[in-house]
């Protein structure tokens, strides 16, 4: 078996032909692990996404296996942070075909994206597409709501003949805000910020937004039926749950008043309720009853994932292989506290990095902390097996890949975000497990191009970031606990250790990266 997989190994620097392989040998393991994040980026653009599901054959489309004709019968619907640029490409590939379209969008984001030079991701000014910006802050606001109702009525006119052509990506939640009359939008978001601060789940909560929204949980391709539905979605959730991703206005889900209310009940809230909402669900909205028999089955509705984590891991991964890495993929679900996170890849770089056979309480603290941080068994075992496999064979560089969403626990009041933290306190893990700086190095990004309120989308640390801070004066420990990672990685020689690629224009969650040097280390 190990023969077998030799054939398929990466030869580091050695495939890599005269003047290339010199370049890559001088490569920094921090450049590299920032041009693997590059390439992550890269595979998700929204123009790129748009353009690798979309092939246009005459005057008919190909999307998912599915052939779609084009009569000068197309419509275009979007919303959330990604969409602009997936428009733009989409009216690049069917335009002469595109009667009209309305999308949503945030705040400021075309002069954003002009300021960065992303033109691609900019309609033309012939364009049969309407641009409507809102959610400021990422909230629904009564801008967001003007779209929202653009929107449902161009969906509402269609007709049999008619293809519409839903665009979605991370934040359409917000910028399709439409509660059911005689509900208002403050209401609504009185009742969904109330259950948030008392603890409900995200599922919960998603239960309760759609009861009280026209277009969420399949009200969108309601409203557009009979028409033929395409929804094309660069998802932001762990897992790719359609029914999740901006609320899922195009995929049916069953919601029954008595469901609403017994989640009202259980975080005490159902008598502080306004009339308006008590109203709406003391009877069965005629939304849900006609819903049944038009859901995704009845065959008008294509829902297709054309960007997430996993794609971007993907291409990474063959970024990796390129520059001499064996890329492995742990889990594009990685989420719970950074300090468990944290952990993690502290093990799995002291497992990746002994000399002789790690001791088996190493494997089960491993196995332990997975279900903690949503990684399971199966892949910790197949990536700790990987890991083993390149230490007793000698297979070379190991770039060790995940992607999810971790979450911080607020204690201060600095700045920064949960990739600058992760980073930070990787680095620590790191240390403490005795790596040298010519040890792994991690990185961690967010693949929108932000952490937080910063300018930054994560940081790229190693087990010498300690000594360094040190040399430098600066608190590791007092950082963290006023959760001020920005500020310390601002300082630390400059800022040079921050990833700070600017809008990227997408958004597909983080990127986690350990890569491991090709010579086995002794740790303590």
């Amino acid at each position: 078996m190990a023969r077998v997989l030799s054939l398929f190994r990466p030869q580091p620097f050695l495939a890599l032909a005269g003047g290339r392989k010199t370049v890559f040998r001088r490569m920094s393991l921090d450049l590299r692990a920032r041009e693997v994040f590059a390439a992550a980026v890269e595979a998700v653009q929204p123009d790129t996404v748009v353009r690798r599901s979309v092939e246009r054959k005459g005057d008919s489309v190909l999307i998912d296996g599915h052939t779609f004709m084009l009569r000068h019968n197309l419509h275009l619907v979007g919303f959330g942070k990604a969409v602009l640029g997936m428009a733009a490409e989409a009216e690049r590939i069917m335009g002469d075909h595109l009667v009209k379209g309305v999308i949503s969008v945030p705040n400021g984001i075309q002069e954003t994206l002009r300021q960065h030079g992303k033109d691609q991701m900019l309609l033309k000014d012939n364009s049969q597409i309407k641009v409507m910006e809102g959610a400021k802050h990422n909230l629904p606001d009564t801008d967001a709501q003007k779209a929202a109702e653009s929107i449902k009525q161009l969906a509402s006119e269609l007709t049999q003949k008619d293809l519409l052509l839903v665009l979605i990506s991370g934040g359409g939640s917000a910028l399709l805000p439409a509660p059911v009359p005689p509900i208002s939008l403050q209401e609504k978001q009185d009742v969904t910020r109330k259950l948030a601060g008392a603890g409900a789940t995200i599922q919960e909560l998603n239960t309760v937004r759609r009861a009280l929204s026209l277009l969420k949980g399949g009200g969108l391709a309601h409203c557009a039926h009979p028409a033929q539905v395409v929804a094309l979605i660069l998802s932001d959730v762990i897992g790719d749950p359609l029914d999740l991703i901006a609320s899922g206005p195009t995929v049916w889900s069953e919601v029954w008043p008595e469901e609403v209310l017994s989640v009202l009940e259980r975080y005490k809230l159902s008598a502080s309720l306004p009339a308006s909402v008590k109203n709406v669900l003391s009877k069965a909205s005629p939304r849900w009853e006609k819903n049944k028999d038009q859901s995704d089955g009845a065959g008008h509705v294509l829902n297709v994932v054309i960007g997430s984590n996993s794609i971007a891991l993907k291409c990474a991964g063959r970024r990796a292989r390129e520059l001499g890495f064996r890329p492995v993929v742990l889990s594009p679900g990685v989420c719970g506290d950074v300090k468990s996170v944290s952990r993690l890849y502290g093990l799995l770089a002291r497992f990746a990095c002994s000399r002789e056979e790690p001791p088996p309480e190493l494997a089960t603290e491993l196995l332990k902390l997975g279900p903690e941080v949503g990684v399971e068994s199966w892949d910790l075992c197949r990536t700790m097996q990987v890991l083993d496999e390149e230490r007793t064979e000698g297979w070379g560089a190991t770039c060790l890949l995940a992607g999810g969403e971790p979450t911080v626990e607020l204690t201060g009041k600095g700045r920064g975000g949960r990739n600058q933290e992760l980073a930070l306190r990787v680095a620590l893990e790191l240390r403490d497990m005795g790596l040298p700086p010519t040890g792994p190095v991690f990185l961690s990004g967010g693949t929108d191009g932000q952490d937080g309120p910063t300018e930054a989308a994560g940081a790229v640390t190693d087990g010498g970031l300690w000594g360094e801070a040190q040399a430098q004066g600066l608190d590791i420990d007092g950082c963290l606990t006023n959760n001020d990672s920005f500020t310390f990685f601002s300082r630390l020689s400059g800022g040079q250790r921050l990833l700070v690629p600017g809008l990227t224009g997408t958004n597909v969650m983080d990127v986690h990266m350990l890569l491991i040097p090709s010579i086995p280390i002794n740790i303590k």
